[in-house]
């Protein structure tokens, strides 16, 4: 079977660029509007995306100081998300939700619920919470270290995957006549005993057409590597050259491969924010109109979100060099991947938030379809990729831009498709049905009798 390039959708209402809502083109009310989340939505499917993906933040600070002013407000994805699977019948729900924070019977029962009312077509993006704000926020002072985050978050996921697996897939009877609703035989409790979580279960919701939702990660320290993968199935990374992207694609397949896993079921997915035009100048023109939009003081907040809250740049000369700042407890390597960006193209502080107002770290593009699709296709083609996260810089233009000119180079190629392969989020990524374990154990005991 032919190789196909998966692709997500990054779609924040208030847009990617942290000056997107300022966009001529952009609603100003975006992140929380319903309405436009839906044609968000129906614009992607249409563009054959996989997946509709939506980041979280759990607090006001953290989120408007790394997004911009636009993100200091919004939906909780997975509400969001039961409400566009209505709307929608092929695209995947990608939504965050923390590991930090929650208990596992309550993300595995909002995520089972948003994997039924969708037919199957439900992602967990598994995180770590960082940050100062949203840990005073959840009745702490300070946020929890960054390796007793990953400590519980590997539980936390065996937890939640444990807590799907409790009822088998043909568990519900409703013989209407006989009265039997259920076979009791196939329900199951969890029983888990561990360092973080003691859950007895069982999770009173049933199984979807796709076993259970699809499990994401994107943590890139060692930690983070490491519980992706063991547990993940998508892996959404950020990377600024090919040679760092194949570094880290390897690992992790290796890594999985070690695991017991067939590497080819942990799909790595970069992000990219590209700025497409007809020529080249085109498309630089469209970056450039977003960077003359970015207000001061925005840029600098971007700076010490990304950084920590560690680098408070008050003061300093914005044409100078960035200075140090200490190590946190937050998002290490996206702390470190900044300061290599600084570092590498010897950018000032000004250029340096200039440079990251799109995409945080990840990939920025800018040029002409062909252009944009020589660079996918040789992370697709040379261990750095098995797909993309797009993230329009702005919104709508940004993902309208790219299905109009980008998708059709992609077709051409013959690098993606040109419909949809299955009804449920796994059978478009390719991905296996999760066979449930008590039902594995049932069946291999009755090959050896």
């Amino acid at each position: 079977m032919t190789r196909h390039i998966k692709l997500g959708a990054f779609l924040p209402g208030g847009g990617q660029h942290v000056a997107a809502w300022r966009h001529p083109e952009a609603r100003a009310d975006g992140a929380t509007s319903l309405e436009y989340h839906i044609e968000l939505a129906k614009t992607a499917e249409r563009g054959l995306f996989d997946a509709y993906f939506l980041a979280d933040g759990l607090a006001t600070n953290g989120a408007g100081r790394e997004g911009g002013s636009a993100k200091i407000a919004g939906f909780e994805p997975l509400t969001l998300f039961a409400a566009l699977a209505t709307q929608t019948t092929h695209l995947g729900f990608i939504a965050t939700n923390t590991t930090t924070y929650e208990e596992p019977y309550t993300v595995a029962r909002k995520f089972a619920s948003l994997d039924l009312i969708s037919n199957g077509r439900a992602g967990w993006n598994v995180v770590t919470t960082a940050t100062e704000e949203a840990a005073q926020n959840f009745n702490l002072e300070h946020q929890i270290s960054h390796a007793d985050r990953y400590d519980r978050a590997r539980e936390h996921v065996a937890v939640v995957k444990k807590l799907w697996d409790s009822f088998e897939d043909d568990a519900f009877i409703r013989d209407k006549e006989s009265g039997g609703f259920y076979d009791p035989a196939r329900l199951h409790d969890a029983n888990h005993v561990g360092k973080h979580f003691r859950v007895k279960g069982a999770l009173n919701v049933s199984r979807s057409p796709q076993g259970h939702p699809v499990v994401v990660q994107a943590g890139q320290s060692e930690a983070g590597r490491d519980l992706a993968a063991e547990s993940a199935e998508v892996i959404f990374t950020a990377h600024q050259k090919i040679e760092t992207a194949q570094e880290f694609y390897r690992d992790i397949k290796a890594r999985a491969a070690g695991k017991g896993r067939n590497p080819d079921h942990v799909l790595i997915m970069p992000g990219v924010a590209p700025f497409v035009g007809r020529t080249e100048a085109e498309a630089r023109a469209k970056y450039e109109q977003l960077t003359d939009l970015i207000v001061e003081a925005d840029g600098l907040a971007l700076l010490n979100g990304l950084a920590g809250g560690t680098l408070d740049l008050r003061g300093y000369d914005l044409d100078g060099p960035l200075p140090p700042s200490p190590e946190t407890e937050g998002m290490k390597s996206r702390q470190a991947l900044i300061r290599q960006i600084a570092d590498d193209n010897g950018f000032s502080i000004r250029q340096l938030y200039q440079h990251i107002a799109t995409a945080r770290g990840h990939l920025t593009l800018i040029g002409t379809p062909v252009q944009i699709v020589d660079t996918l296709q040789e992370w697709f083609e040379n261990e750095a990729a098995d797909g993309f996260n797009i993230l329009p810089p702005w919104l709508p233009g940004g993902l309208d831009d790219f299905i109009a000119l980008v998708t059709p180079e992609l077709q051409r190629r013959g690098l993606f498709r040109t419909a949809y392969e299955g009804r449920t989020l796994r059978e478009n990524l390719g991905l296996p049905f999760p066979v449930n374990r008590h039902a594995a154990a049932r069946a291999k005991t009755l090959a050896a009798e």
